[in-house]
């Protein structure tokens, strides 16, 4: 079975600002993220991808451009089910006010059984995003052969679930994953069971520096902003 490579995409202004994006529009890379993206197609070059899949979300379908600018005849396309987790009436709020609500301890605890108002379980969410992968795996592999690697643009928190699932741990474990925008993970599909193969890569090191601020013990809903 295929190969995937998960990227996550470039920082946003979202995330600078620390806001819950979710599925608000006009979410764009910030200068950081745009140069970031730029840099994707170089970090790539000595793979064959064959198909690439991205959320419709800007901030994703701007990750992609810079590699389809560099390879022109690769197919591209947009697929809802690795699109944000919805999080409803929470979306668009800042991150720090959104600690204080009682929810917010169950996402971080039993993310299983959090559900956002107005928005989805984010059981539904990681159900949608694996019954995703497992349709474009079969598709790949049809139309390219069992070596074939594709590559899906997607956001923090699906690929967390994402990564889970690969590794059979339970939801509820998957917030002590950690993947920074422009990450790439990458996950090899067998007819038995997938292989964690690069979790989080980014190439820079510079997120691990300690700051002046040390990091939370929560993690944070939807993907940090990576480094400074």
């Amino acid at each position: 079975m295929p190969t995937l490579i998960l990227v996550r995409h470039g920082r946003s202004t979202a995330n600078t600002e620390g806001l819950l994006a979710g599925w608000t529009p006009g979410v764009a890379l910030d200068e950081r993220g745009a140069a970031q993206a730029a840099a994707l197609p170089g970090r790539l070059a000595e793979l064959p991808i064959s198909e690439v899949v991205a959320s419709p979300l800007q901030r994703c379908q701007e990750t992609i451009r810079p590699l389809l600018d560099a390879r022109p005849g690769l197919t591209a396309h947009t697929d809802e089910r690795i699109g944000e987790c919805h999080y409803g009436d929470w979306s668009g709020r800042k991150l720090a006010e959104l600690k204080d609500e009682p929810l917010m301890e169950v996402v971080q605890a039993h993310p299983s059984a959090a559900a956002f108002p107005g928005g989805e379980s984010m059981r539904a969410m990681q159900t949608r995003a694996a019954e995703a992968v497992r349709e474009w795996n079969a598709r790949v592999e049809r139309d390219h052969g069992a070596d074939a690697v594709y590559l899906m643009c997607s956001h923090g928190d699906i690929i967390k679930s994402l990564v889970a699932d690969a590794l059979g741990l339970h939801l509820d474990l998957f917030q002590r994953i950690s993947v920074e925008p422009c990450s790439i993970t990458v996950i090899r599909y067998t007819r038995l069971r997938p292989f964690l193969v690069r979790l989080g890569d980014t190439g820079d090191f510079a997120s691990l520096a300690p700051r002046e601020e040390p990091p939370a013990g929560d993690a944070t809903v939807g993907g940090g902003a990576g480094a400074p």
